[in-house]
């Protein structure tokens, strides 16, 4: 039941730094430019805000805090050291990072955009992920959550993406197996969207398997094809499950049990991190799933780390837009890492059918 199970929640305020704004002065450029003529293309005259903004997760932390979890505590985090990061980022990219803090500026044609905290709040979220893996080998807690932003699983060892800037589970794997010594780390993402980074971070890495569901190309980022399953001696250990666009609860469930399970039973993970987009829901509109869906995947994949890894699992936020339904999701997350039991997914409206039908068939019956 609930509370039988102790989560810590990683939460600092200093990631509410990060706060680009479409509306206001860029770093002058073709960037800039090009940005603006696609906002200005749109032809419409709404404001168009940042995506990734603060208020995302103000709204987990608020739906925490007026539906608490037994079980569950929240702590500050803390930032990643340059060392930290350098094991999975090169120096020139983080130096080139440095140079734009206390600025604001474009950095991609994905609208990838940094203000003058967001450094910070990039270093603060990957630290803190960094935080709940030290916690779970430590036994401080038997499973974490990170609730980050701005977001990591599309950044790579040289680049920013996708509103990503520096990739949190990808530090947190490289310094589980540096600072704890272990040997195999299971990364699952079930973002909507295909962790592109971390399978280019850990492509030919054999000590990382790599799981992700997500919906098929040409959504963004393209990329995550059946056929990507690693290279050299990482060949075999990144598995991808490209999607379509309608796929709900039950389709994948069963990627999970029928997929992840005997993969994970392969590999023998020591630890289980767990790139938690919460924008497969259908209120997204990329994927179809349901709150009790994120239930359910969440029960599989705790069972996986009680099975291989004496329990110790970290979920670091990744994507998720509608603040609602993303502090919704969270929370029916945690409530099961907590110990609450997994949903049982269902197809939607089955139950309810069968249930008009038989009021029906009584009224016919009463004709005959």
């Amino acid at each position: 039941m609930v509370g039988d199970r102790d989560v810590l929640v990683i939460y600092d305020e200093r990631v509410l730094s990060h706060r680009p704004e479409a509306n206001e002065e860029f770093l002058p450029g073709r960037m800039d430019k090009r940005i603006r003529g696609i906002l200005d293309g749109l032809g419409v005259e709404a404001k168009w805000s940042y995506p990734e903004h603060p208020g995302r997760v103000i709204a987990v932390r608020e739906l925490l805090e007026a539906e608490p979890i037994a079980g569950v505590r929240i702590a500050a985090g803390q930032p990643a050291t340059q060392e930290q990061l350098n094991r999975v980022h090169t120096t020139s990219y983080l130096e080139s990072l440095h140079e734009l803090e206390g600025k604001q500026a474009w950095l991609d044609v994905d609208t990838t955009a940094v203000s003058a905290g967001s450094l910070e709040a990039a270093v603060v979220a990957a630290g803190s992920t960094i935080a709940a893996v030290d916690a779970v080998f430590e036994k401080k807690a038997q499973s974490a959550f990170v609730i980050c932003r701005p977001p990591g699983h599309h950044a790579n060892a040289v680049r920013a993406r996708g509103f990503c800037l520096l990739n949190n589970i990808a530090v947190a794997a490289a310094h589980a197996q540096f600072h704890w010594d272990i040997e195999r780390v299971l990364i699952i993402d079930w973002d909507a969207h295909h962790g592109n980074g971390t399978q280019d971070i850990f492509a030919a890495d054999p000590s990382v398997m790599f799981f992700d569901t997500h919906r098929a190309a040409p959504f963004y980022p393209g990329t995550g094809d059946l056929e990507e399953i690693g290279e050299g001696l990482g060949e075999g250990t990144t598995v991808n499950v490209p999607l379509p666009e309608d796929a709900g609860d039950l389709a994948v469930i069963n990627a999970f049990e029928n997929i992840l399970v005997p993969a994970s039973e392969w590999f023998q993970p020591e630890l289980i991190l767990v790139s938690a987009g919460m924008d497969a829901h259908r209120t997204e509109l990329c994927l179809n799933m349901s709150y009790d869906g994120y239930s359910a995947m969440t029960g599989i994949v705790q069972r996986l780390a009680d099975q291989y890894c004496d329990g110790r699992l970290v979920m670091a936020l990744e994507g998720g837009y509608n603040p609602d339904t993303l502090a919704r999701c969270t929370h029916r997350v945690l409530e099961v890492m907590a110990g609450a039991p997994p949903a049982t997914v269902r197809e939607p409206g089955v139950e309810e059918v069968a249930e008009i039908a038989e009021f029906h068939r009584s009224a016919f019956a009463d004709m005959e």
